[in-house]
Order: C-alpha cells, then structure tokens, then sequence
C-alpha cells in the first residue's frame, strides 16, 4: 500500500513539472547555461537516440537515469571519448558499486575540451584584432550518485553534480540534481522510467574583469581612484523531465530485441522525441540504432521546420576475461549544422 501511494505521488509530482516545463518552450530558448549538463555520455545510450531512460544500468545510468544505477551488479568502470561539435572534445569517467543492502554508489567526472580560443581586441595593431594571447576555456561536472532497489521491480536514485566553469579569468560554480525511477512492469520485459534532470539555482560568472579602477571628474583630482565593481546577470540551469517506456518482445537463450521510446519535456528548448532499438546476439554482440526528433523555427519561419538531431547508430560487444567483463561500444550520432558525432565507451565489470 505505502508503494502505491509512492508511486502515486511520484507520477502526479512528474505531470505537474511537465506541465511547468511546457510552460517554457520555444520562447525561452538562449536563457539557460551550464549547457555541458546536456551533453550525453555513453556509446549504448546515444546510439539509441537518447531513449533508454526506461532500459539503462551501471556507468551509463548516471546520466540517463540514476535509478539505473541500483541495478547494478557488483562493480563498472566506464571511460567514454566524444567528438563533438566545431572541434570541441568530451571526456567522461565513472564507476558504480552495489554496496547489498544499503544501496549502490556511483560517481562520474565530464569534461569539456574547447581548445586554445586567440583574444581579440578592437584596439589591437594586427589587422584581425588578435593580440598574439591565447586562453583555454574549462567546463566540468563532477556527480555523485545514490541508488537503491525499493522492490524487486522498483528502483530509485538521486544525484548531485557539482558545476564548474571558467573562461579567461571569470568563473562560475553551481550545483544540480537528477531524481530517477524505474519500473518493471513484469510483462513481456514492458519498463517504465521517469527522471527530472538538472534541478538547481541559478548561477553566476564572477571574476577581477569585472572590476575597474575609475577616477571620477566629480572628486577631488587629488583623490585616490575609486574600484569599481559590475555583476554578470545570473542564468538558469537546462532543466528537463523524461519519461520513458522499454519493451522486450524477444528474448530467447541470450538473443532478445528491445524497443525504446523516451518524450523529453525541455524548460529551454522545444520537446524531443526519442526512439531506438537494440538487438543482442548471443549476449555477445549488439547492433543498436536510434532517432531523435528535435523541431524548431528556421529563421523565425513559422512553417519551416529543421530537425537538430535526427538518425543515430551503434554496436557493441562484450567478452569476459577471467572474472573481468570487457564492453567496447560505439555510436555515430547525425548532425545538421555541424560535423556528425562519434563516442566511444570502454566498460569494465568486476
């Protein structure tokens, strides 16, 4: 009884902040940061098309669903590489552990390389306004996760990630949760999972170029110069809720088939459809493909519509070495705009 109230409580709490994030949508496009919080991690995950908040354990669940991570099975480490957009390169390490009774435990470090970046300046004597310095923005996230397994076909989980930014000599610090549940439904492999991701206050660059040091003509000349102070105005974190379904039609002496279907209702950006499929064969080898629909204005053109991400592919295999399991997996991701996406994931379980 006391479940079911749970997951009643549980399901009306996910429709009201759906209903808070439709409230947000197109219009509101461009007013959030901390955008690393979006970047996926995990070759199986993306290789699905980012829909298996209903069907997703281990490494891979701290970002996806951190009620996944509960059902992990003694220990996983994962290292993930990505080739992003416009030369930008992503970094991600995690590992999980069920700890038995008490829960399990999992935490992950993302990194976001942007490269050298030339400062320009408008009064620079070079013809392109460079002044021969360069400066190396840094974006991290470093979570921590706790999970448990309520029932046997109940999970939930709970993370907190700490944000870090830093451009030039500019900062910002933040900090943000993800709440996760996943439901087996216990027919024909049928999931449900539901998570709220990147729930926290606002943040705020703040840094010694935002000082300057100014002599005021209405003061005495004499008089020392003043400091003076600006403040950067304060940005909201991407928030999103998913809810996804997961179902196995087939599953028979290690080969099975899994459909996945994920709605993702953004407060900054139009909502997404997600859609994949897998296929393993003999437990050993894994094909997966994916579609994400994301469709906005071109142009202001109230009519035209461009998809941001749409197909995405993968495989996958996994071996056992001693008492070590061995996953590499891959996933190309489409991209309209800029260069196609690649991440490769190296998994250990112990």
């Amino acid at each position: 009884m006391k479940l079911k109230i749970f997951a009643l409580i549980l399901v009306l709490s996910v429709a009201f902040l759906c209903a808070q994030a439709l409230a947000g949508g197109i219009q509101r496009i461009g007013t959030a940061g901390a955008q690393e919080l979006r970047i996926p991690i995990g070759a199986r995950s993306t290789a699905l098309g980012g829909s298996a908040v209903a069907d997703v354990s281990g490494v891979e669940a701290l970002f996806w669903n951190p009620a996944g991570v509960a059902l992990s099975q003694g220990t996983e480490a994962v290292f993930s590489y990505m080739s992003y957009i416009a030369d930008i390169n992503l970094g991600h390490v995690g590992v999980t552990t069920n700890l038995g009774d008490f829960g399990s435990l999992g935490a992950s470090i993302k990194v976001l390389d942007v490269g050298d970046i030339q400062v320009t300046r408008e009064d620079s004597p070079n013809e392109d306004n460079t002044t021969g310095e360069v400066f190396s923005p840094s974006f991290a996230v470093i979570g921590l996760t706790y999970a448990r397994q309520m029932t046997d076909r109940v999970s939930f989980g709970i993370s907190g990630m700490y944000i870090s930014e830093k451009i030039m000599r500019e900062s910002a610090t933040g900090v943000a949760f993800d709440f996760g549940f996943m439901y087996e439904v216990g027919w024909s492999g049928l999931k449900f999972g539901t998570v709220m991701k990147n729930y926290g206050p606002n943040m705020r660059f703040d840094g010694p170029d935002f000082e300057r040091v100014l002599l005021d003509p209405e003061f005495d000349p004499e008089a020392p110069a003043r400091t003076l102070k600006t403040e950067s105005a304060t940005f909201d974190l991407p928030s999103y809720v998913q809810i996804g379904l997961s179902w196995t039609p087939y599953n028979l002496n290690g080969n099975r088939l899994s459909l996945l279907s994920t709605f993702q209702s953004n407060n900054y950006s139009p909502d997404e459809y997600k859609f994949g499929a897998e296929y393993c064969l003999n437990d050993v080898l894994f094909l997966r493909a994916g579609y994400s629909s994301d469709f906005r204005d071109e142009f202001g053109e109230a009519q035209s519509k461009t998809c941001i991400r749409g197909l995405t592919f993968g495989a996958g295999i996994k071996t056992t070495l001693g008492n070590t399991e061995i996953g590499l997996d891959y996933s190309w991701m489409s991209s309209e705009f800029f260069d196609d996406n690649q991440l490769f994931s190296l998994r250990f379980g112990f």
